[in-house]
């Protein structure tokens, strides 16, 4: 059944990744923490399905507070599908898209694109290193020999100080459906969820080793949670564009 092969590729998926990525997660975590100590942000990019990276991570229950999540709402998919698709591909976005966000030194930006080829994403990269962000990439190693969209011949990797595989193969769609080939299945949203909230996760073991206890927001839909979050809020909400 395709339901049990897709189960196999998803649990495979997530064991490659725990295996071979757990270093560099661990690594991320540990420029969280830091982030957290030093109280500075952590800026969250990706177009198409990859921007759901951002609404994964901000004002999220059990998700940490000091995201600043990039919304570009012309290259989300409710503002027309084959748009985004066009737009990522395009070169000069990325400074007009930084002007309306504050991007600091010591600050973390985590950019998701599972090709890694297409200039918008690794435009926002350049642009944030160059504000002094520690740019963190989210992509799948299968494109490393597909050509460049950018001007420079650039991948994401190229721009990032720490590259994250997340282990999906060329395509994303892992299933195939009909004799044709056509797949189904994708794989890339999994992965990134998996990953990202692995980092979280070991930001905040990072920060309890210290004695710290790590900003995380609670469920508004518990006793008390709307409550907690309050201070959480009311510390980001001034540097936070959409808090």
């Amino acid at each position: 059944m395709f339901i049990d092969m897709y189960y196999k590729n998803v649990i495979n998926l997530l064991n490659e990744i725990y295996k071979n990525e757990k270093e560099s997660i661990m690594k991320a975590g540990l420029k969280i923490a830091e982030v957290v100590k030093q109280d500075k942000l952590v800026h969250v990019f990706g177009c198409g399905h990859s921007h759901m990276i951002a609404e994964e991570l901000f004002y999220r229950a059990g998700g940490i507070a000091p995201i600043n999540p990039i919304f570009d709402t012309s290259v989300m998919l409710h503002s027309g599908a084959q748009k985004s698709s066009s737009l990522e591909k395009k070169s000069g976005l990325a400074k007009l898209t930084l002007s309306d966000y504050v991007i600091e030194e010591g600050d973390i930006i985590i950019i998701a694109s599972n090709s890694g080829i297409n200039p918008y994403p690794i435009e926002i990269g350049i642009e944030a290193k160059k504000k002094g962000a520690y740019v963190i990439g989210v992509v799948s190693d299968a494109y490393k020999e597909e050509p460049s969209r950018s001007k420079e011949n650039l991948h994401l990797e190229n721009v990032c100080d720490l590259i994250i595989n997340n282990h999906v193969l060329y395509g994303d769609a892992s299933i195939k459906v009909a004799e044709s080939g056509v797949k189904a299945g994708p794989l890339s949203s999994i992965s990134l969820f998996y990953i990202v909230n692995s980092i979280v996760l070991a930001a905040c073991e990072y920060l309890v080793e210290e004695d710290i206890t790590p900003p995380i927001f609670t469920s508004g839909n518990v006793p008390n949670g709307k409550e907690k979050n309050k201070e959480l809020i009311d510390k980001y909400k001034y540097r936070v564009k959409h808090l």
